[in-house]
Formats: structure tokens, sequence, C-alpha cells
């Protein structure tokens, strides 16, 4: 019954858009039509989830297909049930979001297309994580990539705009040939398309080598994995705002739905294996975090910080695979949980992060953080759920990003060792790590928080903001009280995680009793109460106070200055330059700033830059290399069938000497 309600889901997401193409460009009608469409799609599925996780019962749906070796097979289990919810949440609210963000009389020539991918989109991912024929993954996959290159080049008018749209398109097709690759070799060993544990025929150690390699590859590209991210930043700022909440909080965990999945199939994998895998998290994390503290762009920011909570999540699932190597149930256990909590609570403080940042972009009409400033005054309420999304995702109480790091945590101080069991020194250099990365995300708030929100405005737009309306409020505050619920009361977690933890190893045992022994979660959940009660009591206490005392008001940030302006105060490059050059062996910034002041200087600038080495270093140059190198071709396309055929039959006399 649930797969046949997530099917039905499905539909409705997917054909929400097609009224719209058929109603004038410059009515709302359309855009009413699919946001009432896509809002009763998502909720459909997320009753069919709540049904799922209520009662147990799972009913898989196999239908022939005329394809050869595929079928029409889904089914539901914890672990697709786990990555369905975000789909369809963050697609809910993305949908209503956009009646104020991007309304149909505002942007007539592009606002049908945005409505009609975004259902597919949503459609293409749920099919995906059901899906148990490999062929019927692939066109779930497809669907899914497809329609996100045409929502990321929904500005298409835009250079910028078209040049990520083509690099996200070029990224995600070599994901897809490593995945051709990766189901072709699970076809040899199982012997059918159907995705189903392999542990017992795995094959040759070659054999489970290349299938975890293809996985990593082409399912780290998606998810945007260290050195794997070359299109994530650029296609994140290119989008909509409720565009890149869908990507970043949705559309990348496809990636780490995919990996999953498939070491799920493995079994017990080669320590040296799990250790890549937990190392590639380590650098994506801190390397994330790094490359978002040197970001002008307040969404290529929080792009950067996408990589850094993937990093996050592969650290949880590398822990969980180490633990499976060596036989450990509760590093898998703990890693695991903390990857899956984590996969959830970055769906939710992203998207609210990329909504409220999206707010902002909207009534100040500028995504450059040193053209904001002095939103908090004029945008209270957005302002707030951008505060409080900068908190889960540093990882502090009593948010939901601290318990998934928790739970990490915990995971990583396991494998110093017991009395009654193996260690693995080497993942708990994890530990300080993750604790750096934690300090990092907290500066880099501090400045995007501080620079768009704080002081006076840079600018005319920002000084002109204004609130935004309440279909894109509403969406924000459901997501805070997502987070503030998975904060203070994460015990109503545990059974759902425990759930998708059997199902990726079967054999593990009661889940929930090792997760209930090995963290004290019911005592996080009671912190985060107290914590925010003290909060509370704190602040009515200073409102009383300031209530009985006269207080003398300033401009922010005015320095002794008697005519200060909006010049006088830090930007994102001064707040960020020492952490900057710390990491500036990695980062490579550029600066372009004065030589020398004469007595009477003339007016100058100052610009600092951070590129992205991986890509400005290492792809773009094979790109231009190859380029060259094939340009000495051209030479051969005379345009004359004479010397085409003469190509030919050099080609053939090639080949029969060859043979």
């Amino acid at each position: 019954m649930t797969e046949l309600l997530v099917v039905l889901a499905i539909g409705i997401c997917a054909s929400s858009g097609v009224p719209g193409l058929f109603l004038r460009r410059d009515s709302m009608t359309g855009q009413w039509v699919t946001t009432v469409l896509s809002v009763l799609g998502a909720a459909l599925g997320i009753g069919a989830i709540f049904a799922f996780w209520a009662t147990g019962l799972s009913r898989p749906i196999a239908l022939p297909w005329s394809i050869p070796g595929a079928e029409f097979d889904v089914a539901m289990d914890g672990l697709s049930a786990v990555f369905l919810m975000p789909i369809f949440l963050v697609s809910l609210l993305g949908n209503v979001y956009g009646l104020g963000y991007w309304r149909q009389t505002e942007h007539p020539q592009n606002g049908r297309r945005l409505r009609f991918f975004y259902g597919t989109l949503t459609a293409g991912m749920a099919l995906l994580v059901i899906a148990r024929n490999s062929i019927l993954f692939m066109v779930a996959w497809e669907i899914m990539a497809l329609s996100n290159f045409f929502l990321v080049t929904t500005e298409g008018h835009k250079s910028e705009v078209r040049d990520a749209g083509w690099m996200y398109l070029v990224a995600t097709h070599v994901a897809t040939l490593c995945l051709f690759a990766l189901f072709a070799v699970l076809h040899v060993t199982n012997g059918s398309f159907t995705l189903v544990a392999s542990s017992q025929r795995a094959g040759s150690s070659g054999t489970a080598a290349a299938i975890f390699v293809l996985a990593l590859v082409g399912f780290g590209l998606k998810a945007g994995v260290m050195p794997l991210h070359i299109w994530l930043p650029s296609s994140h700022a290119a989008s909509p705002s409720h565009v890149s909440a869908m990507m970043s909080g949705v559309v990348i965990k496809m990636g780490i739905y995919g990996l999953m999945r498939v070491t799920s199939f493995l079994g017990a994998p080669s320590l040296e294996w799990s250790a890549v895998v937990l190392g590639l998290g380590v650098v994506s994390g801190v390397l994330g975090v790094v490359y978002a503290i040197g970001q002008h762009d307040v969404k290529r920011l929080l792009a950067y910080h996408s990589i850094e909570n993937i990093g996050i999540i592969v650290i949880g699932l590398g822990l969980a695979l180490i633990g499976r190597s060596l036989g450990r149930a509760d590093w898998i256990v703990l890693g695991l949980a903390g990857s899956l909590l984590h996969v959830w609570n970055h769906a939710l403080f992203k998207a609210l992060l990329f909504l409220s940042a999206g707010s902002a972009i909207h009534a100040a009409h500028s995504r450059e953080i040193d053209h904001l400033g002095g939103l908090s005054k004029s945008m209270p309420w957005t302002s707030l759920c951008f505060v409080i999304g900068a908190v889960a995702i540093c990882g502090l109480p009593p948010l939901n990003g601290f318990v998934s790091e928790f739970l990490i945590y915990i995971g990583l101080f396991h494998t110093l060792g017991s009395t009654g069991g193996t260690s693995f020194v080497w993942a708990a250099f994890a530990v300080p790590i993750l604790a750096l990365i934690g300090a990092l995300a907290l500066a880099c708030f501090a400045k995007a928080y501080g620079a768009v929100f704080l002081g006076t405005p840079r600018s005319e737009h920002a000084t002109h903001a204004h609130e935004s309306p309440q279909s894109m409020l509403w969406p924000m505050g459901v997501l805070v009280v997502c987070c503030l619920v998975i904060g203070t009361a994460p015990t109503v977690t545990m059974p759902i995680l425990g759930r998708a933890i059997a199902d990726w190893a079967p054999g593990l045992g009661d889940a929930d009793s090792i997760l209930a022994a090995s963290a004290p979660i019911g005592r996080v959940g009671v912190m985060g109460l107290v914590l925010i009660l003290g909060t509370l009591l704190g602040g009515i206490a200073l409102w009383i106070r300031n209530r009985r005392q006269s207080v003398e008001r300033g401009t922010t940030w005015a320095c002794g200055y008697v005519a200060p302006t909006s010049r006088m105060q830090y930007t994102s490059s001064s707040f960020a330059q020492m952490v900057v050059g710390l990491f500036g062996w990695v980062l490579h910034p550029t600066i372009r700033k004065p030589k020398d002041f004469p007595l009477f200087p003339a007016p100058t600038s100052f610009h600092s830059h951070v590129p992205d080495a991986v890509l400005d270093f290492v792809v773009l140059p094979i790109f231009r290399f190859a380029a060259w190198l094939f340009s000495w071709f051209r030479v051969f396309q005379r345009g004359n069938i004479q010397a085409y055929l003469l190509y030919v039959f050099l080609a053939l006399i090639a080949l029969l000497l060859w043979s």
C-alpha cells in the first residue's frame, strides 16, 4: 500500500507543471494550479512514509517492462524512507516559497519551465530511492539529472548561468557513465539487473574493488565529495534560491543514497577502502568550510558549506564501513546513525539557509555580501531564520546539527579501543578535525550573518529592503520548527534510524538497543530544552532591565567617528583575512590592491578572490589542453567526400593489417 501511495505521489508531482504550460504566461493561475498539485503530491508521499514507519508493511510492486532486463520494480524499506522524507518535504516547502520568490507575473519567460522541472526533479528523485531494478534506477537518475540541468539554467540568458549549467551537465554525465559501468559489473556478479544484496556472490576481490571505485566516483560526483565537487558551487549560486535549497538539501544526497545502497550489497569491505571513504570525508569537510570562508557571494558560501556537510556525512559512513570491516557493531550503528541523521539535518538547515538568503537577495537584489548589510532591522523574521540555520549548521546545541555530529563524535571516540573489542586509532584522528570543521563553520557564519544582517546597509537596495511575503516566511518557519524538534527531542528519530541501519546491515542485530547503550541521546534532548529555557529567561530579564532604564542608541560600529559611513565596517574580505591567510597554501587567494599611496592619492580599490583550486588549476587546464590538441585534427575536415572515403579506406587497411 505504501509503495502504491508513493508511486501515486510521484505521478502527481511529475505532472504538476503540465497544466501551467497551457495557461497564460503573465497570469498567476498556472502557478497556483502547479503549487496545489505539487503540495498535494508531496503531502501524499509524506503520508505514505509515516504509514510505513507506523506499520512497517511493505508491498513491493513489480511490473513487466518491454526493455530487455528492465522491470518496474519498486519497494520501500527503512533506507528509502529516510531519503524520501526530505525529497517530499523540501519540494513542498519550495513550491510554496516560489509563490512569492519567483512569481509568474514577474518571470513570464521562465516561470512555467521552472515549475515544470521542479516537479519532474522531485518525481525523479523519489522514483530513484524506491527503484529495485538498476535500469529503472538509471532512468530515474537521468530524469533527475536533466531536470536539474534545466533548473540550473532557468536564467539561461546570463553567460555565467550557462557556464554553470554546462559544467553541471558534463559532471553529471561523467557520473552516469560510471554508474553504467557499475551496474554492468553488478549484473555480471548477480546475474540480473535487480538491486539486491550480493555479499554471498561478491566475486573476486578485484570485482569488489571495481564496484567500490565506480560507486565512489559516480555517486561521489553527484554528492560533491572533494575533489569531485567542481560543478557544485557555481550551480548552487546560479540557480533560483528555492532550487538551490532543493539541490543542496536533497539532490546531492542522492549520491549519498547510492553509495549507501551499493555498500549495503558488498558485505564487509576491505579496511583500506573503508579508510579511504573516511579520508575523503575529512578532506571534504575541512576544505569545504575553508573555501566557504573566502567567498564574497552568499550563495557560493552556502554551496561550499554543502561540501563541508557532505564531508561530515561521509565521515559517518566511513566509520560504519570500518566497523563492518572489523566486526564492530557499535561503530556501524553510531557512524551510520550519525550519517543518516545528518542527511536529514543538513536538508533542513541548509534549505532554511538558502531560503533565508534568497529572501535577503529578493529584497536587496544582490548576492554579494559586501552589497548587503543592516537587513536585520528591515527583515527581522528573515534574520531570525538565518541565524537559527547558522547555529544549526555550526553543530551547536540545542539545534539538530549538534545531535548528528554528537553521534559521529561518540563513534569516533569508540575507535580508540575498549577492553572488549578491536581498536582503530587512525579513525580517532577525525575527532579533532571534526572539531576544527565546527570552529571554522562558526567563524564563517559569524562573517556571513554579521556582514549581511548586522551593521549598516552597504547599498541603496539594502537601504530600502523590506520583509518578504508570508508565502516565503512560512516555509522557513516550518524548517525552523523541524530543526528545533530534532534538536530537543532526538529520541523520536532513533527508531527510524534503527530501521534504516537494519536494512543496511541485516545481520547486525537490534540496532536500537546498541544505539541506546552507546549514546545518551535522551540526555542531549533534555540539555537542549534546558538551554532554550535558560536563553528565554535571560532574554526576558534583559528586556525587563531595558524597560526600566533609558538606553542610549547610536550607529552600529561607529568606531568613534562623528559621521561614519557604511564603508567604515568589516567587509567579507577583511573579516576572513586571517583564516584565508592561514590556509593560503591550499586556497591560493589572489589580491589586487594599490602598491603605494602618494601624498594625494587618487581613488583606488581593493579586490580579493579565492579560486577553486581543483577547477581552475587542474580541470580547466586539462580541458584547454585537450581542446588545443584536438584543434590540430581540423585539417582533416576538408568537406570533400573523396577525402572522407580515403580515410575510410585507410582505416579498413589498418584494421586488416592489425587483425
